[in-house]
């Protein structure tokens, strides 16, 4: 009967909702809950971690690697021999066709054999576009563009060897065998790495990488668009930064008996051959250091300069 509330299979209503037929509870379980959401955006997904990741690395400032304009050509026997002993990156050595048999072009075929390196035969008229016009006696040797670290990296190296920081930095050194130098002895020191400039500065060509004895391969080089700029930067970041200058106010044994070579983040700042310091790069330094001489000679070469510094600073560091 129509109403009759009480019959078989009627619906009985009740605080908690209709519990007979196929509605109420059951109906809202088969409901459906939308699209399944993408991978990327479920919490627990990998997916969505590895998103989280790159989100934050594209809010993070770049860093800027830098590298050599080109590759670089190295001609003639004895420099092709010198480069491949020293363990500079070499890509490929190059002879022309006919060159003579001797022993120094046998000990390259020897040495380019023992690292791996391909050795290709070419037209001397070929030589000659490649090197330039150089005087390569039948020998080249092709080394790849250099590749700079930023000039926080060389910060990060440090904290990651748990260690003070300690850069040196070359303001206007323009001999890359000045250059080569420094970098060999920042690595046999404990430095963490060389700062040179952009621009109106040697580079890492071939002449330093051969006089750095290969210790570019372990120390990394970054370059500044400003070199001052940096400088500041890294005193900001704790960085002491002594410059080294013949007119200084303290000499370097007194700056390391009163301590301030034996501890915490240093920045060694070396002046170019001539002309030392520049002045903002001087008015920029905590303070100016002088290496004392027992006569009247004037300055030291900038390689011998760093040298001396770095083990008087490795010394108090020990």
């Amino acid at each position: 009967m129509a109403g009759n509330s009480q019959r078989k299979g009627s619906i009985r209503k009740s605080k908690k909702g209709p519990t007979v037929g196929s509605g109420g509870r059951v109906k809202r379980g088969l409901e459906g809950k939308g699209p399944t959401p993408k991978a990327e955006d479920r919490p627990y997904h990998k997916a969505h971690k590895a998103k989280q990741r790159s989100e934050r690395d594209a809010a993070r400032p770049r860093r800027r690697t830098t590298k050599s304009t080109d590759a670089e050509w190295v001609a003639g026997r004895n420099s092709v021999v010198e480069v491949l002993r020293a363990g500079v990156p070499v890509t490929g050595v190059y002879v022309a066709e006919g060159a003579e048999r001797d022993g120094r072009l046998r000990e390259a075929f020897k040495l380019a054999a023992e690292q791996g390196l391909s050795l290709l035969e070419v037209t001397r008229n070929e030589m000659d576009r490649m090197t330039g016009g150089a005087v390569h006696q039948g020998l080249a040797a092709r080394i790849p563009p250099y590749e700079y670290a930023h000039a926080d990296d060389l910060l990060d190296r440090a904290a990651e060897a748990e260690e003070p920081p300690l850069v040196v930095a070359l303001d206007s050194v323009t001999d890359p065998r000045n250059l080569g130098a420094v970098v060999r002895s920042a690595s046999g020191f404990g430095a963490h790495g060389v700062l040179v400039p952009e621009r109106r500065a040697a580079g890492m060509t071939a002449s330093a990488w051969k006089t750095s004895a290969g210790a570019a391969a372990r120390t990394p080089v970054a370059q500044a668009v400003n070199l001052v700029r940096q400088l500041k930067a890294y005193q900001e970041a704790g960085c002491m930064v002594v410059g080294l200058d013949a007119e200084g106010t303290v000499s370097l044994p007194e700056l390391a008996a009163e301590g301030g070579l034996a501890e915490g983040p240093l920045v060694l700042v070396v002046g170019s051959e001539g002309k030392g310091l520049s002045r903002l790069v001087a008015e920029t330094c905590d303070a100016l250091v002088s290496i004392p001489m027992v006569n009247s000679l004037e300055s030291l070469n900038a390689g011998v300069a760093a040298s001396v510094a770095l083990y008087a600073i490795s010394q108090a560091r020990a």
